[in-house]
């Protein structure tokens, strides 16, 4: 299965976008299923409902981290490696959807404010626009991982 199909099956069980596209890196990185998913949570609906930064761009960004970012005893070129993948992805990831922001993608609407909750309900935004964000964010994240 593709790593974007799994993604979706993860949001579609009700895991937040953050959660979905980073999940579908960690394991093979050495991050159980279980931790990925509790480490990314805080991230979901722009970090805690909050609408900042997509979930599904911090998720692949924390993915990319993790394959390319600078650890312990790492030299600075795996930083800067992780930083330009970084700004690639914001690069695409806005060629493709406009912003990386939470509340501009969710056509400005508040999920904390009761009336445009219900109107993200209604537009069914989370079925129809955010697995599409959690779709690309994968995609995009893997090919920059891919990448030299």
């Amino acid at each position: 299965m593709k790593k974007s199909d799994l993604a979706i099956e993860y949001f579609k069980k009700n895991y937040n976008c953050s959660q979905s596209v980073f999940t579908v890196f960690g394991p093979e990185n050495g991050i159980s299923e279980d931790n990925c998913l509790k480490i990314s949570c805080a991230f979901g609906a722009g970090m805690g409902r909050q609408q900042y930064t997509c979930g599904a761009v911090t998720g692949a960004l924390m993915a990319i981290g993790l394959k390319c970012g600078k650890g312990i005893d790492g030299d600075n070129d795996k930083k800067m490696i992780t930083y330009k993948k970084t700004n690639e992805f914001f690069s695409e990831f806005k060629k493709r959807h406009g912003t990386i922001v939470c509340k501009d993608l969710l056509q400005g609407l508040v999920m904390n404010n009761p009336e445009d909750a219900k109107k993200i309900e209604e537009l069914r935004l989370f079925e129809t626009s955010c697995l599409g964000y959690v779709k690309d964010a994968v995609e995009i994240a893997e090919s920059l991982i891919l990448s030299k």
